[in-house]
C-alpha cells in the first residue's frame, strides 16, 4: 500500500489517476476537493500497487470537516508500506514544512518516504533545482527523489518502476482488473462534485458537498438521484444559476462523464438543500459519509 500525501493542490489525485491509468479521484482547483480515502489500484506483471489518495492535510482552519479529514491522513500513515510526499518542484512553504511533521510523527519507523517533485514542467530554470534537492534532503532522509509532471506517461511509468522495489512481498489484496474499492454510488457523488466546484469557481464556499439519494440500476441504466448540500440559501442560488442553467450544466457534465465511466445510460436528477452549519457538525459529516 502507498499512500499519496502534501498539502492542498500539489497534485495528488492527478498524480493517482496518471498511476492507475483511469480517473477515479476527481480534481479542481479548489483546494480540499479529495475529501475522503480513495483507494486506486494498478497491477503491472507480478507487482500490484495499492495507491491510497488523500486530503490534502489542513494546517489553517480547524472546523469540524477539517478535522475530520485530517484523521483521515494520520490514519492512512499508520497503515501503509511506502508514502509519497508529493511537493511542487522547487517550492517548499509552510504547508509543505507541517505535512512532512505530520508524516515523521504518524508513520511507522524506517518507512520508506519518496519525494515526488510534481509540475516539473512549470520549472523555467532545471539548474535552480539542485541546491533546492540539497535543502530537502536535509530536512528528511527521503528514500527517493522523482521529478515528474503527472501529466506525462513516462514520468509516471518511472515512478511505479522506482516504487516497485519498496512493496512487501505477499498476496494481492485486490482482483488483477481492480480499479478501486470504491462503489459506483460513491464515484457518482464526487463527479458531480467535482463539476460543482468547476462550474462555480470561488464563488462558491468549499463547504458544499453532495449526497446520493437514489442509485438503481435497471439493467445498464442508472437512475440517480442526488441532493447538493449547501450552508446558505445564497448559495443555493449561485448552483442554481440564473434560469436554473448552472444546474442544468452540472448535470449534463456529470451524467456524460458518468455515462462513460458505467458503460450505460444514466438519468440523472439534481436537487439543492440548504442545511446551515453541516460542516461544523460531527454527526451531520457521519451521516454525509465522512469518516
Amino acid at each position: 500500500m502507498v499512500a499519496i500525501v502534501g498539502r492542498p493542490n500539489v497534485g495528488k489525485s492527478t498524480l493517482l489517476n496518471a498511476l492507475v491509468g483511469q480517473k477515479i479521484s476527481i480534481t479542481s482547483a479548489k483546494a480540499q476537493t479529495t475529501r475522503h480515502r480513495i483507494t486506486g489500484i494498478r497491477t503491472v506483471g507480478d507487482a500490484q500497487f495499492v495507491f491510497v489518495d488523500t486530503p490534502g492535510f489542513q494546517t489553517r482552519h480547524q472546523a469540524a470537516l477539517n478535522r475530520t479529514l485530517n484523521r483521515t491522513v494520520r490514519g492512512v500513515l499508520a497503515d501503509v508500506d511506502v508514502v509519497l510526499f508529493v511537493v511542487e518542484a522547487g517550492r517548499f512553504g509552510l504547508d509543505d514544512a507541517k505535512v512532512l511533521a505530520l508524516i515523521q510523527e504518524s508513520g511507522r519507523p524506517g518507512q520508506p518516504v519518496v519525494l515526488v517533485a510534481n509540475k516539473l514542467d512549470a520549472v523555467q530554470r532545471r539548474a535552480e533545482l539542485l541546491p533546492w534537492l540539497k535543502g530537502m534532503q536535509e530536512r528528511h532522509a527521503f528514500a527517493e527523489y522523482v521529478p515528474l509532471s503527472a501529466k506525462k506517461g513516462a514520468d509516471v511509468d518511472r515512478l511505479l518502476e522506482i516504487v516497485r522495489p519498496y512493496l512487501p512481498a505477499q498476496a494481492w489484496l485486490y482482483d488483477e482488473d481492480a480499479l478501486t474499492d470504491r462503489s459506483e454510488r460513491f464515484l457518482a457523488s464526487e463527479i458531480i462534485r467535482e463539476k460543482l466546484f468547476r462550474l462555480t469557481g470561488d464563488e462558491l464556499p468549499y463547504t458544499s458537498t453532495v449526497v446520493i439519494d437514489k442509485f438503481e440500476e435497471e439493467g445498464e441504466l442508472r437512475r440517480i438521484a442526488a441532493s447538493i448540500v449547501v450552508e446558505r440559501e445564497a448559495h443555493k442560488g449561485m448552483v442554481i444559476g440564473g434560469g436554473g442553467e448552472r444546474l442544468k450544466r452540472i448535470g449534463s457534465e456529470a451524467r456524460q462523464e458518468l455515462e462513460t465511466l458505467l458503460e450505460g445510460k444514466v438519468f440523472l436528477e439534481l436537487f439543492v438543500k440548504v442545511r446551515s452549519g453541516w460542516a461544523a457538525d460531527e454527526e451531520h459529516l457521519r451521516s454525509y459519509g465522512y469518516e
